[in-house]
């Protein structure tokens, strides 16, 4: 197998999203190094990957002598130039900081190789914000995971301006050998798709609890069950394509539901902040809903994901 087939990774930052690329990466057999500057979160880190790369195992996404073997040979530490001056894909998973973004690359560019990919997996920032200062853009674009990483397989690619068709094409290689959906992006928009997406729901969501219509698991149950397994199998807008069936023709169906639309957007919610006494009534809501059942809740929806996304990623037609 090529190095191309292969990549050596580098991941900078062990949170949530950092931990995830990291088992995914190691259940492919791709040489691992990790850079994290809190040496409690890099410990952390370590038995967290292992227990991800142990499900991918169980759920017969990766192959378990290889990866334990890769596993095994994880590099973690606290120097940014021993994580990163071989790495053919540096993956950045800092939080949504954007100094402290454009610091870290300010460090990379020095050290990495010149023929690394610099990845960042913000959910909302602009490439071209993140890159302002990057001496070598054409290296650079954004590659955003949903959470939990290994599980969920779409993978948000935005190019910066002037980022290397080359380059895009390599990212889109490299995550559809881990299993990933890519996504590329014909420019740029602030939150890409899925916060968008996310942030519209979940503020309407927010205002049906604090006008007192439904509480929290109500709605979740509601979402869940409901128009979320729908566009799960085919789509927001596919969805309503088939709804129609195949006598609506779609320029009278399109008119017709989007005046459908426009009488219910009038009573949705149009507020772009929450006030101190609301946020506290919307956590005092999902406190009643789910506190103490972390544990349960994960457990249940990991082991749907697992489910779902067999037979969607299995079953999805192509373009």
């Amino acid at each position: 197998m090529t190095r191309f087939e292969q990549p050596r990774v580098a991941i900078i930052g062990a949170g949530e999203i950092g931990c995830g690329w990291a088992a995914l990466a190691i259940g492919a057999g791709w040489p691992v190094a990790i850079y994290e500057t809190d040496t409690t979160h890099l410990h952390r880190a370590v038995d967290e990957i292992s227990r991800r790369v142990d499900t991918l195992v169980g759920l017969g996404r990766a192959d378990r002598v290889v990866a334990r073997e890769t596993l095994s040979k994880l590099r973690t530490g606290r120097s940014l130039l021993n994580a990163v001056n071989d790495a053919d894909w540096i993956i950045e998973a800092l939080p949504e900081d954007l100094s402290a973004k454009q610091k870290l690359y300010d460090q990379l560019e020095p050290i990495a190789r010149m023929a690394a990919i610099i990845t960042s997996s913000t959910a909302g920032l602009r490439p071209s914000d993140l890159c302002a200062r990057v001496r070598r853009p054409e290296r650079f674009l954004v590659a955003h995971p949903m959470r939990p990483v290994e599980y969920l397989p779409v993978v948000e690619v935005v190019p910066g301006p002037a980022t290397d068709t080359a380059c895009i094409e390599d990212v889109r290689f490299w995550l559809s050998v881990l299993g990933r959906v890519p996504i590329v992006f014909k420019k740029e928009i602030q939150g890409n798709i899925i916060a968008r997406i996310e942030a519209a729901v979940y503020r309407e969501c927010i205002h049906l609890v604090l006008l007192g219509v439904l509480d929290v698991d109500d709605i979740d149950r509601a979402i869940a069950l409901g128009p979320a397994l729908a566009w799960a199998a085919s789509g927001p807008q596919a969805s309503e394509e088939l709804r129609q069936g195949e006598a609506a023709a779609i320029d009278i169906f399109i008119p017709t539901y989007i005046k459908e639309c426009e009488e219910r957007w009038a009573s949705l919610a149009q507020w772009q902040t929450l006030s101190a006494e609301e946020q506290k009534k919307l956590i005092k809501a999902v406190e009643k809903a789910y506190h103490g059942r972390l544990p349960e809740l994960r457990e249940v929806r990991d082991r749907r994901l697992s489910r779902f996304i067999l037979a969607a990623t299995t079953d999805w037609p192509a373009a």
